[in-house]
C-alpha cells in the first residue's frame, strides 16, 4: 500500500471516529490487530459492542466504499471480533457489525459519511 493511501486511510478514520463520537459512540479500542484480522474501531453504544469497519474513497468513481467490505472480508472482521472478545474474556455481549464510509470531494468540502448500523451478521454474511 502506497504512502498515500495509508494517509488517507488514516484520514477518513479520523473523520469517521469524530463522526461516530458526535453520535454518541464512545470508542475502546482503534485498529485491534489479531492473527486472523483487523478492525478499525471498536466502539459501545445502546449497551451493545460496535465492531466496525471504515472504508475511504478520494471519489466514488469506483462505486460506493462499501463494496470493498465483501464476502471474504466480512468473515475476517467477524473473527476478528471474536478474538477480541476471547482476548477481553467477554462472551454473552450483544455486538453488532457497522461499516463507516468516508468519500472526500473538493478539498474546501467537508467529507461524505455515510454509517450502514448492522451492515452485516456473524453468523452469516450479507452481499451489497
Amino acid at each position: 500500500m502506497t504512502i498515500a493511501r495509508q494517509d488517507l486511510g488514516r484520514k477518513g478514520e479520523a473523520e469517521a471516529r469524530a463522526y461516530l463520537r458526535r453520535h454518541g459512540v464512545r470508542i475502546v479500542a482503534e485498529n485491534f490487530t489479531s492473527p486472523v484480522g483487523e478492525i478499525d474501531l471498536i466502539g459501545t453504544a445502546e449497551d451493545r459492542l460496535l465492531f466496525i469497519e471504515v472504508k475511504t474513497r478520494s471519489s466514488d468513481a469506483f462505486g460506493p466504499p462499501q463494496l470493498a467490505v465483501h464476502r471474504r472480508k466480512q468473515r475476517q472482521i467477524v473473527k476478528a471480533a471474536e478474538a477480541y472478545l476471547a482476548a477481553q474474556r467477554r462472551s454473552e455481549v450483544a455486538c453488532r457489525f457497522d461499516v463507516v464510509t468516508v468519500t472526500f470531494g473538493r478539498p474546501a468540502e467537508p467529507p461524505l459519511i455515510e454509517w450502514v448500523q448492522d451492515a452485516f451478521p456473524a453468523e452469516g454474511v450479507r452481499v451489497w
